[in-house]
């Protein structure tokens, strides 16, 4: 059975992954699953934000070249990417939020299986980027995200929110009105790691596939691998 190793941006997804994703994955037929932080955080070269793809791109081919029974994925933030990360500045032209992830995600995989070289089986690596933050998918369920988190004066204001976008994907007006950032301002006391991953468990996998479709799409895509990979040892 397969492996797969997520690289991820920060502690929150790294415990999503870890905490929510493994049991669901290796149900359907992956020997393991885990998280993997993009490089050393304390080295990255702004605060807060992800590494310059040099660095992150020599950590996916590193662990490829060294796991030659894994597959590999991402799981970053499209608006924390420095722009020398492939894709990322043409992207901009996109109308939607799909159209520019998945942009991305095609020039980095493009990248990465190009120094591979032609003996490298693409489907070992499918990247995810994500549009905004990892509350964006608390979203798909507002009510339940203000019961999990103990605010429950916060439904009206996260179903107004939610309402305002076609999807929870597309919650973003400017870096001032991220998910979190919105989130923050209602409730000061959010802590990301804490109660981000409670209500992520509270709200569960399938209602977050089924209102934020990119994400859904990408663990399709997971989902498959374990088939069609079946002889990655």
């Amino acid at each position: 059975m397969p492996r797969l190793l997520v690289h991820v941006e920060g502690q929150t997804e790294e415990s999503f992954v870890n905490e929510i994703l493994t049991d669901h994955l290796t149900r359907i037929g992956y020997g393991n699953v885990g998280a993997r932080l993009l490089g050393n955080p304390r080295l990255r070269s702004r605060r807060g934000g992800i590494r310059d793809w040099q660095v992150v791109k020599s950590d996916i081919l590193r662990h490829l070249k060294q796991d030659h029974g894994a597959i590999a994925t991402t799981m970053v933030d499209y608006y924390a990417l420095p722009n020398n990360w492939p894709g990322r500045n043409q992207s901009k032209t996109f109308p939607s939020s799909n159209e520019k992830a998945q942009h991305v995600e095609a020039a980095i995989s493009a990248d990465i299986c190009q120094e591979l070289g032609s003996g490298f089986d693409p489907r070992r690596f499918v990247p995810l980027v994500m549009m905004h933050e990892f509350e964006a998918l608390l979203f798909s369920e507002p009510m339940q995200f203000a019961s999990s988190i103990g605010r429950e004066d916060l439904k009206a204001p996260f179903s107004e929110i939610r309402q305002s976008f076609v999807s929870p994907e597309d919650i973003n007006d400017s870096a001032t009105t991220a998910p979190s950032k919105r989130v923050s301002e209602l409730f000061p006391g959010y802590q990301k790691p804490l109660f981000g991953i409670i209500a992520a468990l509270d709200i569960g996998l399938a209602r977050m596939r089924d209102q934020c479709p990119h994400f859904g799409s990408w663990l399709d895509l997971l989902e498959g691998l374990p088939k069609v990979c079946s002889y990655l040892e």
